[in-house]
């Protein structure tokens, strides 16, 4: 069923920081329902949970949601692989994998994303070894300009640019996912880490465990961190202090939500509740607040984190929380992981939009020396003259994007600003 028109006037993103221009919201119910809004011409763009906090998604005209449509997932052994409805979220993919004994290697810290937004935005997740989340996608069926169903897979020369397609060339209905057998994770947390441990050895830090993120506001002489384990079974033993800090007993927090939010420390369990920060059935995070975020070559991390801390008097009393995490590089045209070892900095900001945009201003102005990549979904400042640079494949991104939509039906304003659609 197509939804005739449903009006967006106040329809914003899942944090309230971004109000959507779009006149029109599709809400699809099927693949079928993607090709009739597609078909009736004019621009059209997916959208997904909406964890997006920029205008990425929005296009000013028509908006298809595709978390309607029905999950339908298909798990193929024998290749390892599993293929689900676009629309669907990790949170619940991920439950129904381990259900069969079967697992993602990677999830981002919020489940309640969906698959086709993430991967369309270079969502990450965590792990020094581990690769963003679209480094796992196998195949993408989507609907093309002319509203035809297509797909697309790793055989074919251009799949490297589709991942992280920004919605840029079609809307994806269905992803195909590699998975391994299922296994068990152990989250601590260590209180005390010092900034001088932290910038005297990042990478053996980052490294420790499965997946690593640390937690600061930036003030003060230390860092938290949460460390992920895989481990044969619930006994195994862990160590009581990292680098100097001491396991932390909890119970935790983070950026002021509630404890019960969190997944659970101290104690084995399946992958599915481990991974992520935050468990799937409930409201993630603060709720209201604003995110940047952004990633460099990890040799370029001390000195960034240097960077950053010297600015601690104005990022501070904005700040919710900053998360430091490590992810392995990748092939992908638009990620911002692609050929090079990366950490992510990132900012969840108290929602306060005139001071934050400040601050994230003079972020970026002391991380531009070191090459940074923004992320694609959250507030930046990048333009399109220096965004070139930082992705040696935008070009060919770009003729793969205008070459599948010549017409520039999936294009917006901000993909345009920054070159990688054509202005029309």
């Amino acid at each position: 069923m197509i939804d005739p028109g449903s009006e967006t006037s106040g329809f914003r993103t899942w944090s309230g920081a971004y109000q959507f221009t779009a006149r029109r919201l599709v809400a699809a119910r099927t693949i079928q329902d993607v090709r009739r809004a597609v078909a009736a011409g004019g621009r059209v763009r997916a959208l997904g949970t909406r964890h997006s906090f920029n205008d990425l998604a929005d296009n000013g005209a028509t908006l298809v949601t595709v978390t309607g449509i029905a999950p339908d997932p298909v798990l193929d052994e024998s290749s390892r692989t599993v293929t689900v409805g676009a629309g669907t979220t990790y949170g619940a993919i991920a439950a129904w994998l381990q259900e069969r004994g079967w697992a993602l290697g990677n999830l981002a810290s919020l489940p309640h994303v969906s698959i086709a937004g993430a991967i369309a935005t270079g969502t990450h997740g965590s792990g020094s070894g581990n690769r963003v989340l679209s480094a796992a996608v196998a195949g993408l069926d989507y609907v093309d300009a002319d509203s035809e169903l297509r797909h697309a897979g790793r055989p074919d020369p251009d799949f490297d640019g589709m991942p992280v397609g920004l919605g840029a060339f079609g809307i994806v209905v269905r992803v195909t996912l590699d998975v391994e057998p299922a296994y068990l994770v152990r989250q601590d947390v260590y209180a005390g880490l010092s900034w001088d441990r932290v910038l005297a050895d990042l990478d053996g830090i980052m490294s420790v465990g499965y997946s690593v993120s640390l937690f600061t506001d930036w003030s003060g002489e230390s860092v938290q961190a949460w460390v992920k384990r895989r481990v044969a079974g619930p006994d195994d033993a862990v160590p009581a202090e990292l680098f100097g800090a001491h396991r932390d007993p909890g119970p935790a927090r983070l950026a002021d939500s509630p404890v019960d939010n969190l997944t659970v420390h101290g104690a084995a369990g399946p992958w599915s509740q481990r991974l992520p920060h935050f468990r799937a059935d409930v409201r993630p995070s603060n709720g209201d607040e604003i995110q940047s975020e952004y990633f460099v070559a990890r040799r370029h991390g001390p000195a960034c984190l240097a960077a950053v801390r010297r600015l601690a008097s104005l990022v501070t009393p904005l700040l919710l929380v900053t998360e430091i995490r490590a992810t392995a590089a990748d092939g992908l045209w638009l990620s911002g992981s692609y050929d090079r070892e990366t950490l992510a900095i990132h900012f969840t900001w108290r929602n306060r939009p005139g001071p934050v945009d400040g601050a994230v201003r003079e972020v970026e102005a002391a991380l531009a020396p070191f090459a940074t990549r923004p992320h694609w979904g959250k507030v930046s400042h990048i333009e399109a003259e220096k965004l070139e640079p930082l992705y040696p494949r935008l070009r060919d991104a770009r003729a793969l994007f205008e070459r599948l939509d010549p017409q520039g039906r999936f294009s917006n304003s901000r993909l345009e600003r920054l070159g990688v659609r054509a202005i029309r």
